[in-house]
Order: C-alpha cells, then structure tokens, then sequence
C-alpha cells in the first residue's frame, strides 16, 4: 500500500505534541527526576522532535527518539521512588511516538517501533551497573508496553477503518462514474434509434418516390426526370451521411474524426444542388492552404447552414459565397439578397446556435445580422490551428 503523504492537520498536531513535550519535560526530569539542565533539553528536545518526524521518517525519527530515551536513562540518579528509565513526560512522548508510526504507516513498521522500544528498555535495565533495573525497570515496562500497545492497536484499526472508508468512497464514484458512462450510452442509442426510425425512413421514403417518379410519371419532360434524379441523388446522400452518424451514435468507442465527413472540396457541389433549388449562388473561393479537417468540415457546414436558412428564410433572394484566409484564419462571408417573398417556413429553428458551437469548438468567431440595404450576412473566422 502506498503511503499516504501527512496533511496540514497532521503536522500541526504532532509538532504541537512534540513542543509539549519539549516545554514540558525539561523542567521535570531537571527538578523531580535530577537530570542536568543541558541532558534533559537535549533529550527532551530529541524525543519532541522525533514526534512529527516520523510522519514522513519513520526510521530516523525511531533511532532519534531512542537516542533521547537513552540519554534520560543514563542520566538519571538513582531514586527509588521514581520511574526508571523512563521519566513521565519521557514514557508519554515514546507511547505517543509509536502510536504516531502506527497510524501513519504500515502495521508493520507499527509493530517493530513498538518491539524495538519494549527491546531497548529490556536491554537498558539489564545492562545498567547501578542495579537500578532490578528495582524500577520491570514496573516501568510493564505500564509503557501495555499504554503503547492498547494505543498502537487503536491507530491501526483507525487507519485500516479510514482506509476501507477511503476504498468506498472511490467505489462510489466508480459506480456513479459507470452509471452516468451508461446513461450516456443509452441516451445516444435512444437518439440513434429515433433518428433511424424518424428521419431515416423519411429519406428513404423520398428517395424511392424520387426514384419511381420517372416511371410513375408517363408524361413526364426529360427536365423533369432529371430533377427527379437530382432528388434521389441528394437522399442517397443524406442517407449515407445519416448512416455515419448512427455509427457513432450507436458505438461509444468510435472515432468521430474518422468517418468520412464533407469539406471545403464539395463546397462546389453544394452551391450547384442549392442552384437546382431556385436560388441562384455566387462562390468564390481563394487558394487555400492546408486546412486541417476539423477546420474544413465546419467551414462547409457553416455554409450549408446558411445556404439552408436562404432557401428556407429568403425565397427568391440570391446568395454569395466567399472562402478566404486572412491572418492564419479561414474567413467564410455569406450574404444574402433582399426578396419580398415570404419564407416557406417560420424562424425560430437552431441553425444558428449551432453554427456558433462549431465556431466556439475551433476558437474562432462569428458574425451575424441583417444588412442595411435588406438581406442578412453571415460571417465567421475559423483558426487554421484550431482543435475541435
């Protein structure tokens, strides 16, 4: 298991703790316990430091916390009377030690911290001359191995309890992160489904009587049959490029990108089949560079889009196209007559706000509004570096 880095919180509290300790036993273990003054800051400035260390230094901090429990040991006069060889403050700064280790690291690292302090205070007693382990040394054990055991057990079931809470907490996410994975799934086959079964059966629908018409029709002028087969043309079309967007709908793991998709290099064919459509379209297009094809693929169908909003918005007006790059952009402007012909159809649809999502998609701007001598103009710049 990783270790978990400390927090803010954990430094506070530990380096409050270890400056306790500080303040705390140097006055005692120089007044009740004899200690000299400079012994018992050294030592009590080893085990205060040694608090906070072990969050990030276990091993170090250990030798140096056992450095200063030696130093108080050795220095201590004998007194019957007294703990040994440990001081009060000096058994409390050790038990808070090993609690510390055990509730920052492994159990392991918890368990041997607790060993090796129980070791050296075995091994204190049993090598002193003075014969003071005999007398003092088995009490003092038994209190410090039993408070810091009870204390390195309660920090170890502190952090295995934080850590299942941590592990369920991530499972939830995990789960929720899966079901909103699957209601998007659902929501874009929902969509695939209703395009499929909506518009798809009405363009196959229109191709089929555009294809039947020459045939349906006895008397019908060769003009006619070919406008007919203009129709079904563009249903093929439109059919094809349905298809391709049901694929991605329909497989999440799919690439956009990689289906097929018009550019700049129909633009040509699409002001021709707006022309068979009764309005009459002026295309200019400037010697482009490399367009990436992202870039491309919105450039036509910004034009489309506005192609679309002539003949449904503006009948009987003419409409002119202008493809240029200026300043490392793709500028499109497309503007329309004035015609005093009412719209086949009512405003109000999204052709605009879809064109400014794909501009926004690509960085670039756009421009749109009617003209003061009556028509209306679209224009947009699209960055030739822009990523959709």
């Amino acid at each position: 298991m990783r270790r978990p880095s400390p927090t803010l919180l954990w430094w506070f509290v530990t380096g409050t703790l270890g400056a306790v300790v500080l303040v705390v036993s140097v006055p005692i273990a120089a007044s009740a316990y004899d200690v000299p003054l400079l012994i018992s800051f050294v030592a009590a400035t080893a085990q205060g430091v040694a608090i906070p260390l072990a969050l990030s230094r276990p091993v170090e901090a250990t030798l140096i916390q056992f450095a200063g429990v030696a130093a108080f040991a050795l220095a201590m006069p004998l007194h019957p009377d007294l703990t040994w060889p440990l001081t009060i403050p000096g058994m409390i700064a050790l038990i808070l030690h090993v609690g510390v280790v055990g509730a920052r690291h492994s159990w392991r690292a918890g368990m041997i911290s607790w060993w090796a302090s129980a070791l050296l205070l075995i091994l204190i007693g049993v090598l002193d001359s003075r014969g003071m382990g005999a007398r003092n040394a088995d009490v003092t054990l038994i209190i410090y191995t039993t408070d810091s055991l009870l204390l390195l057990i309660a920090a170890m079931v502190v952090r295995h309890w934080s850590g299942i809470r941590q592990q369920l907490a991530e499972a939830r996410r995990d789960v929720a992160v899966e079901q909103s994975q699957r209601a998007v799934a659902e929501e874009r086959t929902r969509i695939a489904r209703e395009l499929h079964d909506v518009v798809a059966h009405s363009m196959s629908v229109i191709h089929m009587q555009a294809t039947s018409a020459s045939y349906r029709l006895k008397n019908a002028d060769p003009e006619s049959k070919a406008e007919f087969a203009r129709i079904a043309a563009n249903a093929r079309s439109a059919m094809r490029e349905m298809r391709q967007l049901l694929s991605v709908l329909r497989d999440e793991s799919s690439d956009a990108t990689l289906a097929p998709v018009p550019g700049l290099d129909r633009l040509e064919e699409l002001a021709a089949s707006t022309r068979l459509a009764g309005v009459p379209v002026a295309l200019r297009v400037s010697d482009l560079p490399e367009v990436p094809e992202t870039v491309s693929a919105a450039a036509y169908r910004i034009v489309q889009e506005s192609l679309s909003n002539v003949i449904r918005h503006a009948p009987g007006a003419s409409a002119d196209v202008s493809v240029t790059f200026e300043d490392g952009a793709l500028a499109l402007v497309i503007t329309n007559s004035a015609t005093d012909k009412k719209p086949d159809s009512a405003p109000g649809g999204h052709g605009i706000h879809g064109m400014r999502e794909r501009v926004r998609m690509l960085g670039g701007s756009l421009e749109t509004g009617p003209l003061a001598e009556g028509g209306y103009r679209v224009a947009a710049g699209l960055p030739v570096g822009g990523v959709a």
